[in-house]
């Protein structure tokens, strides 16, 4: 994280320079400068570190807005150790990242390409991956698009099949699946008897917003009474290899991977779970389900970043230190983690929202 200091000294330096060019313009013009570098009751009066500390409060379109108003704040609001400085400190509190919003830059403070090769607009990406910012400008469809969209309507749309796995769904003190059997908003249509996929693999078929019908087979990889540490069933592992990294699913649930559009992947997101441990078999795991000799190509995966319960000192993994750890920006399918609570289901029906559309469904 940058300090304020930091921030501060390069808008001090910026601030200088700017006045220094008005200065000499000035003495170039009439022969004198100014006495004072600005004059009378305004913003641009006040010292650096509290025009600092007022921008730290605005909105980022309300930071455009200002840089705006003159050549001054154009220069002061451009400033990229500024935007550097707002993306760190926000990215932990974002509450999704997809596929597309991506950050180029690590909580550590430093980008993922070295910046002078890489001449990163921080301001740019700042705008592009904020997630009130990526929605305000989400793209609207053209005429054509609408019109594809009625034909669309027409047409039935099968019950869509999810195939949701993951060791939150192990790990968790309260189980997501019983959350969501309760959900006024996730409806299970089919009632408790089991339904199946292609002959394998236990699910309910829900009815989301009165609207949808999905049908969400439940693969747990673990007994929850069992030891978290041990191998997942899902998947199959090289022989007299110690190694939790799975090379292939298991031939028990290939047909279920095969059938579903998409999956749902649930994540142990809370800090308790350590910094480094079983991000590889996890990220691994994703590898394996989204192979393409096991399915259909390019098949969204809805990653939920998990917690028993949402605190008030939200004490959980960022979803963009979690999208970093799986590794997820290395693949070709359309992805999004969301924060998600299992006591809540916050965050998980914008999820499910996100996955239907890119499953073909239009909302």
């Amino acid at each position: 994280m940058l300090s304020r200091s930091i921030v501060v000294q390069s808008l001090r330096s910026i601030r200088n320079r700017f006045f220094d060019t008005r200065r000499q313009r000035n003495e170039q013009s009439d022969g004198q400068g100014p006495g004072n570098d600005v004059t009378g009751p305004s913003l641009d009066n006040l010292p650096v570190d509290m025009q600092f500390i007022i921008m730290t409060f605005l909105s980022p379109q309300d930071l455009c807005r200002l840089g705006g108003t003159s050549t001054y704040w154009r220069s002061m609001v451009r400033d990229p150790v500024l935007w550097k400085y707002f993306l760190l400190r926000d990215m932990p509190l974002w509450q999704s990242v997809y596929h597309l919003s991506v950050p180029q830059v690590k909580l550590t403070g430093s980008a993922v390409l070295d910046d002078s090769k890489l001449q990163l607009d921080y301001m740019a990406e700042y705008l592009r991956v904020c997630p009130a910012c990526r929605n305000q400008w989400r793209h609207q469809p053209r005429v054509f698009e609408s019109v594809t969209s009625f034909f669309q309507s027409l047409v039935p749309v099968s019950e869509l099949q999810f195939a949701m796995l993951g060791p939150g769904l192990d790990q968790l003190e309260i189980s997501l699946m019983d959350t969501i059997m309760c959900s006024p908003h996730v409806l299970p249509v089919a009632g408790l008897p089991q339904r199946q996929i292609d002959g394998i693999g236990s699910g309910i078929s829900f009815k989301y917003k009165d609207q949808h019908r999905l049908n969400i087979a439940t693969l747990y990889s673990t007994n929850r009474l069992e030891h978290l540490s041990l191998r997942s069933k899902l998947f199959v592992y090289e022989d007299d290899i110690e190694s939790n990294i799975p090379v292939s699913i298991n031939p028990m649930f290939n047909p279920v991977c095969q059938a579903v559009n998409g999956f749902i992947f649930v994540v142990n997101a809370e800090k308790e779970r350590g910094t480094d441990q079983g991000w590889e078999e996890e990220s691994a795991q994703i590898r394996v389900i989204l192979d393409p000799e096991v399915g259909a190509v390019s098949r969204p995966i809805l990653v939920l970043s998990c917690v028993s319960r949402e605190t008030a000192d939200r004490c959980r993994i960022p979803c963009v230190t979690v999208a970093h750890q799986l590794q997820l920006s290395t693949l070709t399918n359309p992805w999004i983690v969301q924060d998600t609570a299992a006591e809540t289901l916050s965050g998980m029906l914008d999820g499910i929202d996100w996955l239907l559309r890119h499953s073909g469904v239009k909302l």
